[in-house]
């Protein structure tokens, strides 16, 4: 079993700092929530790295928000129940396509500089998106550009406290609300910080296959300890591997915008030809999960690494200003993508499930919330509208600290309380290895394509690893492979649950989407069997 800490502790012995709100990570979720609930409230704002690190920061492709004449939110929502196969929530939708507009102008004022054309903000098409709504800054750079204008804001504000290379552990709760998390620095002290609300913006889970676009800090963290909690966890299956990231020795899985595809790339397979027609009549803008069955289906047949990205039609001028960023690191490779073909291959990129949450981000425990990657508020469904997430995590950023403040004041009586139970010295096995392990079994066995067989192996490799649960812990990286580890697990046992195929979920020994018994979500919790939920698309 997984147990509800990781560690032991005494919170009469720790040291404790209080705080109106403690918010966990510092990606476009963190940063915003911060900046708006700073304007009545002390926050706490807590990042293991540094506050410019974070998935965020390498978003390239933009910001989905509905700002031309020709556009319009029923339009974004179609798209992105398109996209969701079924299992996005009306609802959510709803409110990200109304009040996405307003969070773009809101990060305008926060000093975001978006591309702009012609005196009108540029937009650019993306995958399964049937208009042009995706906002840019410097070309391929939009994360960086949002974390840098929010960054900003959050370091001069006074009413935000940041601690940078702290690790939070694990969620405090009491009598059935969550009141605050046990965190450690780098030097090894740990501290309970009490908060009024919690507010996970902790990113998502890349790190569980060996080959991602996620930085290093993705380490499914909040989702783990959510879960260890008690809280819901939906929708752990569906994990979006996005279609085209570098592919080429020497270099990292270094994403190449779907943008760029958007501008007019081709994909091309091991003999130059095009193929996305045999697959859909979308072509390269198809949903990404087509996209990238397609291309693994092309690698298979031609028993190749890789396919190839062709943009070499476009002017090198185009090229340059619209993707400084990937033209830039192809270039340190000794590739340019004005006359070469760009070695790809699908890589694992965004998690769908997450912590669920109400339409104003709180989950199944009072005074927890969650935002951005970490959640699952029912937009994204099966499978993420490409440029969506951005944009989910500025409208429920507001959201809940609109809910924050509807809040009754937090108990005072909540009683500090001891975990003791019995722990084992650590393994000499490395962490490393154990990590790069669990990325190998969840990449051939839970990953773009499933089947029992494959997946019950997968199970029962990861479980050989559940020694950890059991272990005294006391380093980062030991936290995080055990978080990694929960996810995985969580991940495994959703796909082995759902016996059809739907969005991200490709099941090879139930190919076809099932409505008439699948069309629901799945909901894992601490202790219990998965259960169902009916979807309300």
């Amino acid at each position: 079993m997984i147990p509800s800490y990781l560690v032991n502790f005494d919170l009469n012995e720790l040291p404790q700092i209080e705080t109106d709100i403690l918010i966990v990570g510092s990606g476009i979720a963190g940063l915003y929530t911060a900046i708006e609930a700073g304007r009545d409230r002390e926050v706490l704002l807590i990042t293991k790295k540094s506050l410019l690190e974070s998935n965020t920061r390498y978003a390239q492709g933009g910001i989905a928000a509905v700002t031309a004449e020709d556009d319009s939110p029923v339009y974004h929502m179609q798209d992105t129940l398109t996209a969701g196969a079924g299992l996005c929530r009306s609802e959510a939708v709803g409110v990200l396509v109304s009040e996405g507009p307003e969070g773009v102008q809101d990060l305008i004022r926060l000093g975001t500089a978006f591309d702009v054309e012609n005196g009108e903000l540029a937009l650019t098409q993306e995958g399964a998106h049937s208009h042009r709504r995706i906002l840019h800054a410097n070309g391929d750079a939009t994360g960086f550009e949002i974390v840098r204008a929010l960054a900003k804001q959050v370091a001069e504000h006074q009413s935000i406290k940041v601690w940078d290379e702290h690790f939070v552990i694990d969620l405090i709760t009491s009598e059935g609300e969550c009141v605050g998390a046990l965190v450690q620095d780098a030097n090894g002290q740990r501290t309970f910080i009490k908060a009024s609300a919690v507010v996970l913006c902790s990113g998502g889970a890349g790190q569980l296959y060996r080959y991602t676009t996620n930085p290093e800090v993705a380490t499914a963290d909040g989702v783990a300890m959510a879960y260890r909690a008690g809280a819901e966890i939906r929708d752990m299956e569906f994990i979006q591997f996005h279609p085209t990231s570098l592919c080429y020795p020497g270099a990292p899985r270094f994403l190449i915008s779907e943008a760029v595809r958007g501008e007019g790339a081709v994909l091309r397979n091991l003999h130059g030809e095009r193929f996305m027609e045999r697959y859909h009549h979308q072509l390269e803008l198809a949903p990404r999960d087509v996209v990238a069955r397609a291309i693994v289906s092309e690698m298979e047949e031609t028993k190749a690494t890789h396919v190839y990205l062709d943009i070499t039609h476009e002017t090198p001028e185009l090229i340059k200003h619209r993707f400084p960023t990937i033209y830039e690191t192809c270039m340190s490779y000794g590739l340019d993508m004005t006359t070469d073909w760009i070695p790809v291959a699908p890589a694992a990129h965004y998690m769908m499930g997450g912590v669920k949450t109400d339409l104003h981000g709180e989950s199944s425990i009072p005074r927890l919330f969650a935002c951005g990657e970490v959640s699952s508020t029912g937009v994204h469904g099966a499978n993420r509208l490409a440029s969506n997430s951005l944009s989910e995590a500025i409208v429920f950023g507001k959201r809940i600290v609109e809910r924050i403040r509807e809040l009754p004041a937090a108990r005072q009586s909540s009683s500090l309380f001891q975990i003791e139970r019995p722990l084992e010295a650590s393994k000499d096995a490395s962490i490393d290895a154990r990590r790069l392990a669990l990325q190998k079994t969840m990449v051939r066995r839970v990953g773009l394509r499933r089947k029992e067989s494959s997946l019950l192996i997968g199970r029962e490799m990861l479980k050989k690893e559940f020694s950890i649960f059991h272990t005294k812990l006391d380093k980062q990286e030991q936290y995080e492979f055990a978080n990694l580890l929960t996810c995985a697990h969580l991940v495994t046992e959703g796909a082995l649950y759902r016996k059809e195929s739907r969005g991200a979920h490709y099941r090879e020994d139930y190919p076809e989407r099932n409505d008439a018994f699948w069309q629901k979500h799945t909901i894992q919790q601490r202790e219990r069997e998965i259960v169902e939920e009916v979807s309300h698309a």
